[in-house]
């Protein structure tokens, strides 16, 4: 047998990486990692490094390509700053359940624990935000660490690994092991008995409801859930920025528990009596504030499906907890013959009559943006993907926007700032042939803008919208409940966002009506390339149809 050629490390561990299918790494390089640049050299065929200009939107654009592609999202910083900036990614991919792995560069063997420059201890610093955290220190076990990362953070609840790299490790020479077998997420339903349980728990209910969430869910779970909702006439809500699991068209939607909860989901939550909790972790903002349901017994039977078995119970008590991942437990349900369709269909049906008149612009007649985010819906195609971060505007886009296909709402439940620019690069990265929105506020954008040089560098087709108030909306809007007339450090003074985003080569729109919107939304579909579409915004208004006095 023919002995494989020593390789080096940093070759190696690339090797791995392609080998696994990933072909984008998004990162700001370092010298810590300065082998793993030189092995990527003229492998742009096989693999692309993404140079992003701050390590968190490297993290926030690898977790978008982890979220479309249900295969974690490849991300190099360097060590010290780098990690710490990182750091903010990481943590949404955590909240998300996103699989990620994020590679950081770390001070050579010989210096561990002297404080050498940068130098952390990551074991430590991501314990409470990744699945697992190791240092690669023994070359010979790349393959092994490698593949490990692939699997734990693709298993069970997906999330992100951290695996440190020693610089001097990356020089090292190693004879490579026989190609690893590409890693898939392992697939596993509950015990015959507990699915009988669940038909029969459905079979007594008069009014319940499924809720709808968390990670781990493939386009044929999300096409499953449909098909049965639809035979069952089962009413199906989604939990926070969860829209894009079922098509907001389909007859049993009925809206998604966020922030400001509308008063007809609060209530049929309360009239609920078998909530079907499949796939969220039943969260603070989901929940309320943990008073939608009150813990440690909810008021509704509560059955919870989840792909971990600590998570349920861990603050509901749930009748019946069954394990197993989205797609294998929704792809069984197609199976079920209808159990009793016809005594929830009433009820599904006027869940649904409400949301539309709620989902309407019409609910609001006054409000000045709910018409502009109308008019989006209406125009831009069912399999267009919108990303967002934190900020009082989220609220207009996601009750006026339908979600329609997998992957089309790309938002952090972590309500991390600053996600909507990094996120839109990295789905115009991962589906460049589908229309990609940032929708950010004027706060939330300039978390992350000097992400407009990725987009640019790497010639990219995205449109940005950017809502401007001159303000940190949401922290106003508490602060106006809590201390009203007292501001105190919400204020902003912003560039002019137009001419900021020219300076990078993007086409740009200021508009002051709907007739502009219209006009500038149909010009940037129709150019090529970076767009930037900027709404001032009365300052006066926190949510759609709440406004503060005059």
């Amino acid at each position: 047998m023919t002995v494989p050629a020593p390789i080096r490390a940093a070759d190696h561990l690339i090797d791995q990486l392609v080998a696994q299918g990933s072909d984008l790494i998004f990162g700001v390089p370092g010298e810590s990692y300065l082998p793993v640049l030189d092995a990527l050299h003229g492998r742009d065929n096989e693999i692309r490094f993404i140079t992003c200009r701050q390590e968190g939107g490297a993290a926030m654009a690898a977790d978008a390509h982890g979220k479309l592609t249900g295969r974690p999202g490849i991300c190099f910083v360097t060590r010290g700053p780098g990690a710490t900036n990182a750091s903010a990614g990481v943590h949404v991919a955590f909240q998300d359940s996103t699989p990620m792995i994020l590679f950081i560069g770390q001070v050579a063997r010989d210096m561990v624990e002297r404080e050498a420059f940068q130098e952390i201890d990551y074991r430590r610093m991501f314990g409470q935000m990744a699945k697992w955290v190791a240092q690669i220190d023994d070359a010979a076990r790349l393959q092994e660490y490698i593949t490990r990362a692939y699997r734990v953070a693709m298993s069970g609840r997906p999330g992100p690994v951290v695996l440190a790299l020693p610089e001097d490790m990356l020089y090292d020479m190693l004879t490579p092991p026989p190609a690893p077998a590409r890693i898939a997420p392992p697939r596993y339903l509950p015990a015959p008995d507990q699915m009988a349980a669940l038909r029969e728990r459905i079979a007594r209910a008069e009014r319940p409801l499924i809720m709808a969430g968390g990670g781990g869910w493939t386009p044929q779970a999300i096409a499953a859930l449909d098909t049965f909702a639809r035979a069952q006439a089962l009413p199906v809500a989604v939990s926070f920025r969860s829209q894009g699991l079922i098509d907001n068209d389909h007859p049993c939607y009925m809206g998604h528990f966020s922030t400001g909860q509308p008063p007809y989901l609060a209530t049929a939550l309360a009239e609920t009596d078998l909530l079907i909790a499949l796939g969220p972790r039943l969260g603070e903002i989901t929940t309320a504030g943990y008073t939608a349901l009150t813990p440690p017994v909810p008021g509704p039977d509560l059955i919870h499906i989840y792909p971990e078995p600590e998570e349920p119970g861990r603050v509901y008590a749930p009748e019946l907890a069954l394990v197993a991942d989205m797609h294998s437990f929704c792809t069984a349900l197609t199976e079920w013959a209808p159990i009793k369709p016809a005594a929830f269909a009433p009820r599904t049906a006027a869940l649904r009559a409400t949301y539309e008149v709620f989902n309407s612009p019409a609910s609001v007649p006054e409000d000045p943006l709910a018409p502009y985010f109308a008019h989006l819906n209406a125009v831009v195609p069912e399999d267009a993907i919108f990303c967002n971060g934190a900020g009082n505007y989220a609220v207009w886009l996601h009750r006026f926007v339908r979600y329609h296909n997998p992957g089309s709402q790309l938002a952090p439940t972590s309500g991390s700032m600053g996600y909507g620019l990094p996120g839109a690069i990295g789905a115009a990265l991962t589906e460049p042939g589908r229309e990609i929105y940032a929708v950010a506020g004027d706060g939330c954008f300039m978390m992350t803008c000097q992400e407009l040089a990725t987009a640019a560098h790497h010639g990219l087709n995205l449109t940005i919208i950017v809502v401007d108030n001159a303000r940190y909306g949401t922290i106003r809007a508490h602060q106006e409940r809590e201390y009203p007339q007292r501001v105190s450090g919400t204020g902003l003074t912003n560039p002019d966002f137009g001419a900021f985003a020219a300076a990078f080569g993007a086409a740009t729109w200021r508009v002051t009506s709907l007739s502009a919107f219209e006009t500038a939304l149909a010009e940037a579909r129709a150019h090529p390339g970076l767009k930037l579409i900027e709404i001032p915004q009365d300052p006066r208004w926190l949510a759609p149809g709440k406004r503060l006095p005059d």
